[in-house]
């Protein structure tokens, strides 16, 4: 599903102050490509990413994904889409401790009926010898490779993933990003990668730059590298 941004604006209003998130964000972005949302903090990267995942709306603007126009879905209907179409990679996982590894991505399968194989993709996150393991028996980036198995259990045709290797020392987040880029050639996924860290930039097939809720830059990245030439 192709995606597309047009004029998009995301207003906050306090008495009669108001403050623009986004203000007339536009870009496109194809199928099957992953692509690096840049920018400072406070320049509209997240709520990018959380209109784009169905979870805040727009105050103006439409965005569309395929040929649903998301801008335009009831509550119920963003609910549908989240559930059909969206996976959350988070920061600092959300995994849920009293369950186990499996337990956790076991539990998003259901809420789907064209979930993947909960043991195929544990084979490919590399967390099948750890399945019966809980969270606190997990390291930092055996938890992200649960909480990322756990978004692609729906098979989701978009995986939006905020500072995935934020909280994550040099060597776990080369292989998180090893593991991103092998689902996306493995299941031909969408994904959406918000970062501080522009080195992620240079494995993207596409580049957005925020800064104050703007685009300052989007462009091909046609000198992509591997994940693992990636340095900073």
């Amino acid at each position: 599903m192709s995606i597309n941004f047009k004029n998009v604006t995301k207003e906050y209003k306090t008495g009669s102050n108001s403050f623009f998130a986004l203000k007339n964000v536009s870009f496109e972005a194809n199928e099957g490509e992953i692509v690096a949302v840049l920018g400072p903090s406070g320049s509209g990267k997240s709520t990018l990413l959380n209109i784009l995942g169905g979870i805040d709306r727009s105050t103006e603007g439409e965005i569309l994904f395929g040929d649903t126009i998301v801008s335009k879905l009831s509550d119920k209907e963003l609910t549908k889409y989240r559930r059909d179409n969206i996976g959350f990679v988070f920061q600092f996982y959300n995994l849920i401790p009293n369950l186990t590894a499996y337990e956790n991505i076991e539990i998003a399968a259901e809420l789907t009926k064209s979930s993947l194989k909960i043991d195929e993709v544990l084979e490919a996150v590399g967390m099948m010898q750890n399945k019966n393991k809980f969270p606190q028996e997990l390291s930092g980036g055996e938890q992200q490779r649960v909480s990322i198995a756990r978004a692609i259990i729906k098979n989701p045709k978009l995986l939006l993933c905020d500072e995935p290797t934020g909280a994550l020392d040099y060597a776990t987040s080369k292989e998180v990003l090893e593991l991103l880029d092998k689902i996306n050639k493995m299941y031909g996924t969408t994904i959406f990668i918000v970062t501080h860290n522009t080195s992620i930039a240079s494995m993207c097939h596409r580049i957005i730059k925020l800064r104050s809720g703007q685009i300052t830059d989007v462009r091909i990245n046609k000198d992509r590298i591997s994940p693992k030439e990636v340095e900073w």
